[in-house]
């Protein structure tokens, strides 16, 4: 039995299987009107041969780790660098021709798998950026750092992509205001307080990851948070453009894609997970707030109440 704010979402698939039916099978070439907000299940690796070529515009693609880790009964075992090398350039170079010209993708990776990703993305892809987001989460060590960090690179298919940088603001007190002829100079003055609207870097330190009391949390290991995803969506893509995740997990860049009016095509190969993303995807017709975004800004962490203030 669950506490009764315990939020998380993890039923099985006798109970999931009406969201189940939602899903589709591709075995053969697809048309843009068959995938389009659909979640398909799959082994990615089968699944890219039978798309369409550069249809996406925006790609996030959050793979395995180079972990040992067990996803619901798929198990990923750790590889030699030289063979997560080569299993990254296996999904990247089917990716590529999915991309619109000036479209842009998002990977995500640890430490350990960083300098792989960087490696075969270049060989593709025009570098951007590295973000790295502060997890917080994770377990300390008795003989080294804890891992609280993670990377995500960003790159575009060639020198023209889009980039909305207005639409990712970070919303920060201002600790020591400052004005000119009596009035704020870039900060804005409220009763709840001095806010200042800032351009965001590609360090994050502003999100949490979902934990058993938000809407969002399932209990597949390794997801994502909305906030995260929320970012590389309205920074590099507009309403009605079509996002694909080519390793679903269990629905955020789906689930957040729909709340943002943007179009959606995710691959998951495990079944459970792709009934916990449709349920998450259902839910999203209903409730499109996004936890840490408001009013066309992101907060930063801790800073609910006074979100919902100025809502």
């Amino acid at each position: 039995m669950k506490a009764q704010r315990n939020k998380t979402i993890d039923f099985d698939l006798d109970v999931g299987e009406p969201f189940l039916k939602r899903c589709i099978t591709v075995a053969n070439d697809v048309s843009i009107e068959q995938i389009i907000n659909k979640t398909i299940i799959g082994d990615t690796f089968d699944v890219l041969d039978y798309l369409p070529n550069e249809f996406a515009d925006l790609i996030i693609a959050d793979p395995p780790y180079n972990l040992s880790k067990n996803y619901n009964g798929n198990k990923f075992n750790k590889v030699s660098y030289s063979k997560y090398v080569e299993y990254t350039d296996g999904w990247i170079k089917k990716i590529f021709k999915l991309l619109k010209n000036n479209g842009s993708i998002y990977v995500c990776c640890d430490w350990k798998s960083s300098s792989s990703i960087e490696m075969v993305l270049k060989d593709y892809f025009v570098i951007q950026n590295r973000i790295t987001w502060q997890r917080e989460k994770g377990r300390g060590a008795l003989n080294n750092w804890k891992n609280a960090m993670e990377d995500i690179w960003f790159a575009s298919k060639s020198k023209e992509y889009t980039f909305n940088v207005d639409r990712v603001k970070i919303r920060r007190k201002v600790i020591a205001p400052y004005k000119i002829d009596g009035k704020p100079k870039d900060w804005e003055e409220t009763q709840y307080g001095n806010f200042r609207n800032t351009y965001p870097s590609n360090f994050w330190d502003d999100i949490s990851i979902p934990y058993w009391s938000m809407p969002e949390n399932t209990a597949h290991p390794t997801q994502k948070p909305e906030k995260l995803i929320a970012k590389l969506i309205l920074a590099s893509s507009n309403e009605n453009d079509i996002i694909l995740d080519p390793f679903l997990g269990s629905g955020t860049t789906s689930v957040v894609a729909k709340k943002l009016k943007r179009k959606y095509v995710g691959i998951e190969q495990n079944k459970q997970y792709c009934a916990w993303a449709e349920k998450r995807i259902e839910d999203a017709k209903y409730d499109n707030i996004i936890q840490g975004y408001a009013n066309g800004v992101f907060w930063e962490r801790n800073t609910s109440n006074l979100q919902k203030k100025f809502e």
